[in-house]
């Protein structure tokens, strides 16, 4: 199980904001996110948001930290992305 998440660097809502994302699977995400605390809303496409007081929580539980670039990447490679506007893949589930 490798889950990755980038540096809390990007804005929302009054705070800085990481993306959690598997290169293996949406289940093992979405069983990753449920363990650490985060709520299914938090997962938006092929991510879950993570706030910046929750980023050390995350790389405790086991998440590697690496950069926003090479998190797109791995997503990519993993045949997981899923950028605004297309739709989901067939045979993969949407959300939690």
């Amino acid at each position: 199980m490798t889950l990755y998440i980038d540096p809390p660097t990007w804005p929302g809502r009054g705070r800085l904001w990481s993306h959690l994302v598997s290169d293996v699977s949406f289940e093992e995400l979405h069983a990753f996110a449920a363990a650490i605390g985060c709520p299914p809303r938090a997962f938006e496409r092929d991510h879950y948001d993570v706030p910046e007081a929750h980023y050390a929580d995350a790389v405790r539980a086991g998440a590697r930290e690496i950069g926003s670039k090479e998190l797109v990447r791995r997503l990519t490679a993993a045949g997981l992305r899923r950028p605004k506007g297309r739709p989901a893949p067939a045979g993969r589930p949407s959300g939690p």
